[in-house]
C-alpha cells in the first residue's frame, strides 16, 4: 500500500528510531498506542495478527470504531497462528531479529507458548520486552483491568464527575498514557542496552498510570488535610475560570488567572461594575465567586461568541469555544501546522488522524506507511524467515 502525502523529505535526518525493529502483540488501545509512538519515531513496527480477520480491534463498532485507524499508521502487518507449531517457530525467528517486543495480553498467556521474556531472552539477549498490564506486580496484579475500572479505582472518576456521580473521562486516557509510558521505558532501556549490551523486561501499569494522573489531588489532601471537592463543584484557585453562555447561545471558556489579566479583562469589557474593590485581587475574586461568576456571566451574555473570541485573542486571555472532537478535523491550526496526518480508511475513503504532539526542529513526524491490510507484509517479512526455517528442518 502506498503512503499518502506528507512523507518525511529524503534529505532530512534519519528518524530517531530508524533501524530499531519492534514486534507488537497487542490490541485495543494501550499496546497499539505504545507501538504507534515507536513507529512514528521511525522504528519498524511489525504487528502480529491472527490469521483471517486479523486483530479484532479492526472490527469494533460504536466507541471502538476509531481504535484501529487511530493507532495503526506506520506499522506493518503479518499473520501468524500461535497455535500452529510451524508459525510459532517462524514467530520466534522473527523475534530473534527484533530489538523490542511489546505485548498487552493477560498474565501468563504468552509465557505458556514460550513467548515470555525468560524464554525469548535466552535466544536474543539484547531483547527489550515490554508488558503492558492492568497492574504492576503486587496484590492486584492478577485482576482484570480496564481504563474505566482504574478511573474508578484511582479516584479520577470521583474528581471528574459532580459530587456523588463519578464519571469517566471522555477518552481512554489511561490506556493511551499507559502506552506512552511504555514507550518512554523502551527508550530508556535502549539507552541502557547501549551501555550493557543486554535487554530487559519492562512493565507499564494501567492502575499506576491512573494514580499518577491524580497525584496533584492526593498531595493537595495530604498537605491541607482537606478532601478536594470534585472538579465540577470544587472551589477554584482563580476567580474567573469557567464556561460561560454567550449572547448567540454558544459556550466559551475564559480564564482570568492573574491580577494583570483581571485588569485587561476589565478594560476590554469596559464595565464599571467590575471595578468593585471586593474583586481587587485573585484571592478576593476566588472568595467572591458566588457573586462574581453570575455577574461576569450577565456581562458576557451581551456579546456573541465571535466577539468574545476576538477580545480574548487581542488581549492575550486564555479562552476556547467549546468544541467537539470531530470539529478538530477542520481546525485551522492543526491543518496549518501539520497536526493532522493523512490516512486511508479500510473502505478506501481518505481520512485524517492527529499527529504526535511533538516537533523535531522544523519537522513533525509524518506518515511513512498507511494503515496496513491484514497480513500485508507477510511475504516481505515472513517469507525469508520461513525459508530459513524450512532449510533448517
Amino acid at each position: 500500500m502506498s503512503a499518502p502525502e506528507g512523507l518525511p523529505q529524503p534529505d532530512r535526518a534519519p528518524l530517531p528510531l530508524a533501524g530499531i525493529r519492534v514486534v507488537e502483540f497487542s490490541h485495543m488501545v494501550m499496546g497499539p498506542t505504545c507501538g504507534l509512538v515507536l513507529a512514528d519515531l521511525g522504528a519498524e513496527v511489525i504487528k502480529v495478527e491472527p490469521p483471517g480477520k486479523g486483530d479484532r480491534t479492526r472490527d469494533l463498532v460504536s466507541s471502538g470504531t476509531g481504535f484501529f485507524p487511530a493507532f495503526s499508521r506506520n506499522k506493518k502487518s503479518v499473520q501468524l497462528d500461535t497455535e500452529d507449531e510451524a508459525d510459532l517457530e517462524t514467530l520466534k525467528r522473527l523475534i530473534d531479529t527484533a530489538d523490542v517486543v511489546l505485548e498487552n495480553f493477560r498474565p501468563g498467556g504468552l509465557e505458556a507458548k514460550g513467548l515470555g521474556y525468560e524464554a525469548l531472552s535466552v535466544r536474543n539477549p539484547r531483547l527489550i520486552y515490554l508488558s503492558l498490564k492492568g497492574y504492576l506486580p503486587g496484590p492486584y496484579e492478577n485482576r482484570t483491568a480496564l481504563d474505566e475500572v482504574v478511573q474508578m479505582q484511582s479516584g479520577l472518576a470521583y474528581m471528574t464527575g459532580p459530587p456523588g456521580r463519578p464519571l469517566r473521562a471522555g477518552a481512554p486516557v489511561n490506556d493511551m498514557m499507559g502506552g506512552m509510558f511504555g514507550a518512554i521505558a523502551i527508550l530508556g532501556a535502549l539507552r541502557q542496552r547501549d551501555a550493557t549490551g543486554r535487554g530487559q523486561h519492562l512493565q507499564s501499569g494501567l492502575f499506576e498510570n491512573a494514580a499518577f494522573l491524580v497525584s496533584t489531588a492526593m498531595l493537595q489532601q495530604a498537605m491541607t488535610g482537606q478532601d478536594p471537592t470534585p472538579m465540577p463543584a470544587g472551589r477554584r484557585a482563580w476567580g474567573v475560570y469557567d464556561v460561560f453562555e454567550t449572547g448567540d447561545g454558544q459556550q466559551i471558556f475564559i480564564g482570568v488567572v492573574t491580577d494583570r489579566q483581571w485588569e485587561i479583562f476589565r478594560r476590554e469589557l469596559g464595565e464599571a461594575v467590575l471595578d468593585d474593590p471586593a474583586y481587587a485581587t485573585n484571592t478576593d475574586r476566588a472568595k467572591a465567586r458566588e457573586t462574581l461568576i453570575p455577574l461576569v456571566q450577565s456581562l458576557l451574555r451581551k456579546h456573541d461568541v465571535a466577539a468574545l473570541e476576538a477580545m480574548c485573542e487581542r488581549a492575550g486571555l486564555p479562552f476556547s469555544r467549546i468544541a467537539r472532537p470531530w470539529d478538530l478535523l477542520e481546525d485551522p491550526h492543526l491543518k496549518a501546522s501539520g497536526g493532522l496526518l493523512p490516512i486511508t480508511f479500510p473502505d478506501g475513503r481518505p481520512g485524517a488522524v492527529p499527529a504526535l504532539p511533538i516537533r523535531f526542529g522544523d519537522q513533525r513526524l509524518g506518515v511513512r506507511l498507511d494503515l496496513p491490510k491484514v497480513g500485508e507484509h507477510d511475504a516481505e517479512i515472513l517469507g525469508p524467515l520461513r525459508a530459513a526455517r524450512d532449510a533448517a528442518e
